[in-house]
């Protein structure tokens, strides 16, 4: 109980822009939380899904494996579903490999939206944590000037307290989302990584059946000749 009113008067002296930091924070915090549960999910449905898919795939079996992407609605079905749709229409890898390439670029948007935001809201934090700082120091320096000899002591010390505390808060709560930001972009690299492998497998896999069908057209009139 000790600690939650030390709290309670930590956040009370630090005057008015506690509440806008606090505010911060917490928008920031449903944003992390947010953006952290939505990446996980899609990478391990990502990885389901390619773990399917794959064999499929190796095995020429593009039929199969248009019909394992169209029941799914991860990212990496967006993507394998747009190649699989070009191979189906054309046979030459770069307009699949372009088609897939466009498909990313829509893709990529929405895994990294709103992460980019932690940032400004790290910075928006320290700043008003410094803007309660001059607040508070412009203070101290009123209570020095018009206070009684006998108060100036208390005022001085409160005014000074504002401005460490709020300093302080804004700190406490930048860094950590400054942390959590770093940390959802790098989960959102792995998974864009993560896509780009499988695209380079699946185009790889098209090149190698093509190659094989070229190969057995010319043994064929071989063997006849």
């Amino acid at each position: 109980m000790e600690i939650f009113y030390s709290v309670v008067r930590f956040f009370t002296a630090g005057g008015v822009f506690m509440l806008p930091i606090l505010a911060v924070g917490a928008v920031g915090t449903a944003i992390a939380l947010e953006r952290f549960i939505t990446i996980t999910r899609m990478r391990a449905k990502n990885r389901a899904l390619w773990a399917e898919v794959e064999p499929a795939i190796n095995a020429g079996e593009f039929d199969k494996a248009r019909e394992i992407t169209a029941k799914s609605e991860t990212a990496l079905s967006r993507l394998l579903g747009t190649g699989l749709e070009m191979q189906g229409a054309v046979r030459r890898r770069d307009d699949v490999k372009e088609a897939m390439q466009e498909s990313m670029m829509e893709i990529l948007p929405q895994l990294e939206k709103r992460t980019h935001y932690l940032a400004t809201f790290a910075n928006l934090a320290t700043l008003l944590g410094l803007l309660g700082t001059v607040s508070g120091l412009i203070h101290a320096f009123s209570a020095v000037s018009t206070a009684n000899p006998a108060e100036k002591a208390n005022l001085l010390s409160a005014s000074i307290s504002e401005a460490m505390n709020c300093t302080a808060f804004g700190l406490m709560v930048a860094v950590p989302m400054l942390f959590v930001h770093a940390f959802l972009q790098t989960k959102s690299s792995q998974m864009i990584d993560g896509l780009e492998t499988a695209a380079i497998k699946f185009l790889n896999s098209l090149t190698k059946r093509a190659t094989a069908k070229v190969l057995a057209a010319r043994i064929e009139p071989a063997r006849a000749a």
